[in-house]
């Protein structure tokens, strides 16, 4: 137990010899100990490992990063259902919506028709966009009968892959939002070639009544 206290007290008087003196000599021991101790930890900081995309000499392609295995299906990617994903159904262009529409959906649709589409077909579909207008390839009209007769696989199809000089947004719009922009232009159709008939019968009461105030 004494031997143990006369030990404990030895080393505390090595320390403060070894701290005393000058101020600027007990600066350099600090920066001296701050510096052996980030010097020990470098080995975890600098790993040996390849980072993504490095090259190397153990590989015969020179690749670190190695493809993916053929046949390998991501989680959550394995996309059986060709009318969702691919918008066709028996290899034809889907005539039907994989899901429910409501006018939430058509709400979103717009939103991202707004964003992705009108630059070159305009809001209305006219394809009279900003950038048309500006010099680039003028699109079809929504409204002209092929596209009017068109399937809504059609239009989701053509989001997906692109045509013409239209690249694809597979990238940039969710599956569910291509959906969404097709019901939208669904909507923009029967807006821009609607009857009175089209018209919910309360409306089309407040169109008379609108009218015969005039």
């Amino acid at each position: 137990m004494l031997a143990r206290r006369r030990n404990g007290e030895t080393a505390k008087r090595r320390v403060c010899l070894l701290f005393s003196g000058s101020p600027s000599r007990r600066l350099s021991l600090v920066m001296a100990t701050l510096f052996i101790a980030t010097g020990c930890r470098q080995d975890m900081h600098d790993q040996p490992k390849y980072e993504s995309l490095e090259a190397t000499t153990f590989f015969p392609d020179g690749r670190a990063s190695r493809p993916l295995v053929p046949g390998t299906v991501a989680r959550g990617q394995l996309r059986e259902d060709t009318h969702l994903y691919e918008g066709k159904v028996s290899g034809k262009p889907a005539e039907t919506f994989p899901f429910r529409t409501d006018l939430k959906m058509i709400q979103r649709g717009q939103e991202r028709h707004d964003i992705y589409c009108s630059p070159c077909h305009d809001r209305v579909g006219n394809g009279d966009g900003m950038v048309v207008r500006r010099g680039f390839r003028r699109p079809p009209s929504y409204h002209i009968d092929r596209l009017r007769q068109a399937a809504p696989g059609y239009f989701y199809d053509v989001i997906t892959n692109g045509f013409g000089a239209m690249q694809d947004y597979a990238a940039q719009i969710p599956v569910r939002d291509r959906w969404a922009i097709v019901a939208y232009i669904r909507a923009l159709q029967l807006s821009q070639n609607a009857s009175l008939a089209d018209v919910p019968e309360a409306e089309q009461r407040n169109l008379r009544a609108g009218e015969a105030k005039q």
